[in-house]
């Protein structure tokens, strides 16, 4: 009779009692750990989110949206050794000149004025050139360039003219004059001298209108 008693009474547990509730108790904690990690992750995320949002994509302190950023961008735009324009607002570009607008180019200038560019042609000349055999001749037309009528000062300084131009011709050699530079330099040489004559700077270019070497 006792063991039947014991057998009801087993029978008359509750549901959810003693052992067969231990998996149901475990499986609610497996679920309450889960939820809890998955929870710390999401504010871990969300954490570092809002620190980047902060701090890091700041440099040095100054948010790109700032106005001292863009005073920086503006102080990294100027040139070394070079200050920002007087008068330009702080942070703002200074405008940039339009095409054509800029400021004006310095060009250097002629020592020379060039406003009349009369042309006056001298008398040819013929020389022995300075070399070894003296069997070579120079025959020379030239024209010269001057910035004012200056044809009365040669007439009246045609002989000291003539013999000074003989002069230089005369200590050249072939190889002094057979090159295109040392043609050019030969022109300079002859409106320095003409200059001395005239007393100032009438002569700009010299031209050679015949140039034969025999």
């Amino acid at each position: 009779m006792a063991a039947k008693d014991g057998s009801k009474e087993s029978q008359a547990l509750p549901p959810g009692s003693g052992a067969a509730d231990t998996p149901r108790k475990k499986s609610r904690a497996k679920r309450i750990v889960i939820f809890l990690a998955i929870l710390l992750i999401t504010l871990s995320a969300a954490g570092g989110a809002a620190y980047w949002w902060l701090f890091l994509r700041t440099t040095d302190g100054v948010t790109p949206e700032s106005p001292a950023a863009t005073a920086s961008a503006q102080d990294a735009a100027t040139p070394a050794g070079q200050s920002a324009p007087a008068g330009a607002a702080p942070g703002k570009a200074s405008p940039v000149p339009a095409a054509g607008q800029g400021s004006p180019r310095i060009e250097a200038q002629p020592e020379m004025p060039r406003s009349a560019g009369i042309v006056l042609p001298l008398q040819p000349i013929r020389v022995n050139l300075t070399d070894p055999s003296g069997r070579r001749y120079l025959t020379v037309g030239m024209e010269i360039e001057v910035n004012s009528d200056v044809s009365k000062e040669l007439k009246a300084q045609g002989a000291r003219i003539n013999d000074t131009i003989i002069m230089l011709l005369a200590g050249k050699t072939f190889g002094d004059i057979s090159t295109p530079e040392g043609k050019v330099l030969l022109k300079h040489e002859i409106a320095a001298r003409l200059n001395q004559i005239l007393g100032a700077q009438r002569v700009i270019r010299v031209y050679f209108t015949n140039f034969v070497v025999e």
